[in-house]
């Protein structure tokens, strides 16, 4: 009995913190706006951004998953053809940097029930590092 309780409590504990750690980590400000002559109301989001870690990524899929926090469960977030990436000086890059546990900001906006990235700014400067190696041997008689 107690160790239901105990975990319960656990449970209750790690949900909250993941949706503190969540909200904390972003921020989104949304106009809503009436027109006082025709009375059209317009609402206007605008991008939201959210800084942590790329925890999955696979290029075949629509998708990656990423956690603002260490005690944060990953969420998934939707990319689309015009989803940019680029490094910390603002250069494009190719999908092929990104990698799981790189640093990176993502910009998003909620599309229906889908979190879409717009922009990803990868926190470490992207390094291809290209390493030849020659090798000699001789034979003695």
């Amino acid at each position: 009995m107690k160790q239901t309780r105990l975990l319960k409590i656990l449970a209750a504990g790690a949900t909250y913190a993941a949706a503190v750690g969540f909200a904390l980590a972003q921020t989104t400000t949304t106009t809503t706006t009436t027109d006082p002559v025709t009375g059209t109301t317009t609402t206007q989001q605008t991008t939201t951004s959210a800084a942590g870690n790329i925890v999955t990524y696979t290029p075949e899929s629509d998708y990656f998953t990423f956690r603002t926090a260490p005690d944060v469960a990953p969420v998934r977030y939707y990319y689309t053809k015009e989803t940019s990436v680029v490094d910390p000086e603002g250069r494009v890059v190719s999908w092929s940097a990104i990698r799981p546990d790189l640093p990176a900001t993502i910009y998003y906006t909620n599309v229906g029930d889908r979190v879409v990235v717009r922009k990803v700014v990868l926190a470490k400067p992207v390094v291809v590092k290209h390493e030849e190696t020659t090798t000699t041997t001789t034979t003695r008689p």
